[in-house]
């Protein structure tokens, strides 16, 4: 043998090996879906051998696979002779291999990328695919992470941490975009306040931890039942506010008394004390002489301050 074939022999060894060895994916597929080179890296995440996935078509190797997906994206590979990606966000992986990686533990699989390059004949002609596919899941995990914490912070700059209710800040955000809509669309809404009777006698009799259980608990009771579209929030100590998007008075009056009831025949178990309380509550419809959302919350302020005076335990309506 040459010294030249000897060099070949062993640049070809050499880079077979590093094929084997690198930590990618590398698969070769023929054009009927048949492996026709599975690296280590396959190998190790498979737990298949070479011998074992060689001559096998993909899809009976993983039949998890979406073939429909996977043939059409290897079809633009070979048409128009152009690489192809995957990326993790697509979609999470390719193989379904477990993440043994203790650093990124909180993955149950490995999150991939994976490039899909065209291999050429002497022809020029496509017969093989390669799959090269690159072990992500740290990268992924960590901008999951975040996305997550994002969530969390934007969650909580968002809602009263008592009660779970949109913050002060945000639902009036929701009642002037409300108010816009009323003005360009004229749509029925209205708006509630109320506030909890003789909440102050709730804490001197026992005490501010008990009210804070009654606040939660009348918080529940709204929430449970409203629709998705309306908005209930905190408007602050023992006062809240629902907007009702696309119901007029009448029918806020309809919410508002179910609410009112449903208070009045619940108890707040604090300490083996069963503590009973009732709400006043005072409704504004959206009208053209409201003008600015200041006035409607004023408007349905003196719903609710005519209710009191009233005798409390009661709904009032307050036409401007």
């Amino acid at each position: 043998m040459t010294s030249g074939a000897k060099d070949f022999l062993n640049e070809f060894h050499w880079l077979m090996d590093v094929l084997h060895n690198i930590d990618v994916g590398l698969v070769v597929l023929d054009l009927e879906m048949r492996v026709k080179l599975w690296n280590g890296f396959m190998q190790n995440h498979s737990a298949r051998p070479s011998a074992d996935a060689l001559e096998h078509s993909i899809f009976d190797l993983f039949p998890e696979l979406p073939e429909a997906w996977f043939r059409r994206k290897l079809q633009s590979v070979t048409v128009l002779h152009n690489a192809a990606f995957t990326t993790w966000e697509q979609r999470p992986y390719l193989f379904r291999f477990k993440n043994y990686r203790v650093v990124t533990g909180n993955a149950e699989y490995m999150y991939q990328n994976c490039t899909i390059l065209p291999l050429s004949d002497a022809n020029g002609e496509v017969n093989h695919i390669c799959l090269i596919v690159y072990d992500v899941t740290e990268v992924a995990t960590n901008r999951l992470q975040l996305q997550k914490a994002n969530a969390q912070l934007h969650h909580i700059s968002r809602t009263d941490g008592l009660t779970s209710l949109l913050n002060r800040k945000t639902w009036e955000q929701s009642l002037r975009h409300e108010f816009k809509r009323f003005q360009r669309y004229h749509h029925a809404c209205s708006l509630i306040l109320f506030d909890i009777d003789h909440f102050k006698l709730i804490n001197d009799n026992y005490g501010h931890t008990a009210g804070d259980e009654v606040i939660r608990h009348t918080a529940r009771i709204l929430l449970d039942g409203l629709r998705d579209s309306d908005v209930a929030g905190r408007y602050g100590g023992e006062e809240f506010a629902v907007i009702l998007v696309d119901t007029d008075a009448a029918g806020a009056k309809v919410v508002a008394e179910r609410l009112r009831t449903n208070i009045e025949a619940s108890s707040v178990l604090f300490e083996r004390h069963l503590i009973n309380y009732t709400i006043s509550l005072g409704i504004a419809e959206l009208s053209p002489r409201i003008t600015d959302p200041t006035m409607w919350i004023d408007t349905a302020d003196r719903g609710l301050y005519n209710a009191k005076r009233a005798g409390r335990n009661q709904v009032v309506v307050y036409h401007t």
